[in-house]
């Protein structure tokens, strides 16, 4: 694995630097004086990303109060990336597991097996869409944005709940879509790939004269999966495992389907949109102990919200942006169980499992700018769940109940920030937010502070600290009420510093090191007699140190490497976490191979192993993806093909607590063609 990552590094690098001789660097008879006039993109003649979520405004990644990463809409098609999963591996300090089920996201070496994402605070241009029964919140196929709509996704890392509130635990993630300007028109998408997939994408967007923007898409996708699954856990001639079967071999169990559709259309102040997602799964895991090779174990998910927001600019230094939404989260499955006894033919009973959220926010923040230097957000929040229901029982005659309950519940928030310039060289950014549960815990407060300093012009330093927590949600206090007490918010402390510089136009290098701890951490338990519940009992330290250098050079080539050491362990015992990895490297190089006609985007993503919760180690793995495309071939057509793990590396990821398997293997090399036509 070792050679293979030293031969692509040794052939792809050497682009890198050749090509990288021609980036200009700033004149060193530049005086000092001369600097202060000069914005960092004047003086560098450099294009610095700006960022939306780090601060609820638009600011230089420079000024952010985070380590911030950004993957643009180029960055997607250049590499190949088919889910909002696959752009998050891309980023540096990220892992992304799967569980022939849902991805499962880890940010600096936290992930707990089987979470749903309830950590990471994920919106879509700006709309919180973590839901109100698991807090949960998908990468995959599940999540209501298509990949092919999104213009960025912004990464912040670190502690948010300053201004966010709960789940803005170990960072934020931003989807920002396409608007009517960037889609200026019509597009239809196709693509084709292995494991019987297909995927059909249509999208209109249009500017009218009347200060009126549209902009509409939809998505089909359908797979059959992988035919045959080895699971040696269930495969009887090795396994003592009761419920093992059929050589522990899965067939036609892996299949999946999803729908989504959106509509945006903005009128003067105003912006509606509205979003919907569906996916059914097919599950081959025979999860939480359900009868293995059954072909009816399966999940579905669906997503929708219609979100009104207001923006109105009183002055350039004012403005004031209002937002109301309703959301809805579903979501149901089958699990078969035999209830035959030892000899008797099979007698297969389907535990139906269902919870649904359906809930009211809204929201409203005044950011004002006082003498252009200093930067003022104040802002509230109020949050309605009307609808809580989470439902099991066995589908017989009569049906047999096991859980049926339904809560309401609300929650409110005011948060202020600010953005000080203390120095023309320093900047102090400071943030406080209160957020109230009148239905479990209370109150709690969470700061953020960051001292930002820019001893260079091309130099930027940050230090910073954060607190944020998560709270305890319906599916945690409610599920398994009988064997558990109250439950209290987890919390985290982190402190972070961060180094960025920028060498000539367009080269960059940043560092950052980090240490957390986090208390209350809430994790599944079981009694002596089996039953299972949720309790605060972990306490979590961890720290370590990302690096990231990237390149856009004159010739065309775009480059972006990093690696990432970290160590996250049990504060009581020292034992390392489960699902957390030491190393993570990330490398993406884009060359073009006949003008911007053509492009070959390589990436590849080495992982080191992870403890399981049997204490065993899966083995570290290498990913290589590759991906050619051609853009205006012809007016308006762009094709693409890309071959996914292209060296067929056998991995796998650990296990939750409800799979049998300690690791699950992931899919071998597999191909997709993809072609986009733009009238």
């Amino acid at each position: 694995m070792r050679a293979r990552l030293a031969v692509l590094l040794t052939v792809a690098w050497p682009l890198v630097v050749t090509h990288g001789a021609s980036a200009q660097i700033l004149p060193a008879e530049t005086q000092a004086s001369d600097l202060a006039d000069l914005s960092l993109e004047e003086l560098m003649g450099y294009r610095i990303e700006k960022v939306f979520g780090a601060s609820k405004y638009e600011q230089r990644v420079t000024r952010a109060p985070a380590s911030v990463s950004i993957v643009t809409a180029a960055d997607i098609q250049n590499y190949g990336h088919r889910t909002l999963s696959d752009v998050l591996r891309s980023m540096r300090g990220i892992f992304v597991s799967n569980d022939r089920n849902y991805d499962y996201t880890g940010v600096r070496g936290f992930l707990r097996p089987g979470d749903y994402n309830t950590r990471v605070l994920t919106l879509i241009d700006g709309h919180r869409v973590n839901d109100v029964v698991y807090d949960s919140v998908y990468f995959d196929r599940v999540n209501s944005v298509d990949i092919d709509w999104v213009e960025r996704v912004e990464l912040i890392r670190g502690p948010s709940s300053s201004i966010y509130g709960s789940s803005a635990f170990f960072g934020v993630i931003n989807i920002v879509t396409r608007n009517a300007a960037q889609m200026n028109g019509g597009e239809f998408s196709a693509e084709a790939g292995s494991f019987g997939s297909y995927t059909a994408r249509v999208g209109y967007g249009r500017q009218f004269s009347n200060n009126t923007d549209l902009v509409l898409n939809f998505s089909y996708f359908e797979s059959e999966g992988e035919e045959r699954l080895y699971f040696p856990e269930f495969d009887e001639r090795i396994s003592s495992e009761s419920l093992a079967r059929n050589h522990g071999v899965a067939e036609d169990a892996d299949g999946e389907r999803a729908m989504k559709f959106s509509a945006t259309v903005r009128h003067g102040p105003f912006t509606f949109s509205g979003y919907f997602s569906t996916r059914r799964k097919a599950v081959p895991t025979a999860s939480f102990a359900t009868y293995f090779n059954d072909g009816r174990e399966e999940a579905v998910d669906e997503i929708a919200f219609v979100d009104v927001k207001f923006e109105h600019e009183f002055s350039p230094d004012l403005r004031l942006v209002a937002r109301a939404a309703v959301d809805h989260y579903g979501y149901s499955a089958d699990y078969p169980y035999d209830f035959a006894e030892p000899g008797d033919p099979t007698d297969i009973v389907i535990n139906k499992d269902s919870a649904h959220g359906d809930w009211f926010s809204t929201e409203l923040q005044l950011t004002a700018k006082l003498r252009e230097r200093h930067t003022i957000v104040v802002g509230g929040e109020f949050r309605y769940a009307f609808r809580q229901e989470q439902v099991s029982y066995y589908d017989t005659t009569p049906p047999e109940y096991f859980l049926d309950i339904d809560h309401s519940s609300h929650t409110m928030g005011f948060y202020a920030q600010g953005e000080f310039e203390l120095h023309r060289k320093v900047l102090l950014n400071a943030g406080l937010r209160y957020d109230y549960y009148p239905n479990s815990f209370g109150g709690t407060l969470n700061p953020r502070l960051g001292l930002i300093y820019n001893p260079t012009a091309r130099t930027t330093i940050k230090a910073l600290y954060g607190q944020a927590f998560r709270a305890p949600n319906s599916y945690e206090q409610f599920y398994y009420t009988p064997f558990q007490g109250e439950l209290e918010p987890e919390r985290i402390r982190t402190a972070e510093l961060v180094v960025e510089h920028y060498f000539g136009t367009d080269f960059s290098i940043g560092l950052s090191g980090y240490r957390y701890e986090v208390d209350n951490l809430i994790n599944q338990f079981e009694t002596e007699e089996g039953d299972l519940f949720f309790d605060n009992r972990d306490k979590t330290t961890a720290h370590g140190v990302e690096v990231e250098l990237a390149g856009k050079f004159q010739s065309g080539i775009q480059a972006r490497a990093s690696f990432a050491v970290q160590r996250t362990e049990d504060a009581t015992t020292g034992d390392e976490l489960t699902s957390s990895p030491r190393q993570l490297g990330r490398f993406n190089i884009s060359a073009p191979l006949a003008g911007e006609r053509l492009r070959v985007g390589l990436e590849v993503q080495s992982h080191s192993s992870l403890v399981t919760l049997d204490g065993a180690k899966s083995g570290s793995f290498i990913l290589t993806n590759l991906t050619f495309i051609s853009r205006e071939l012809t007016p308006g057509l762009e094709l693409s093909a890309s071959v996914y793990n292209l060296f067929d590396e056998d991995y796998g990821y650990p296990g939750a607590e409800d799979h049998t398997q300690d690791t699950i293997p992931q899919p071998g090399r597999s191909l997709r063609i993809k072609a986009t036509f733009r009238f």
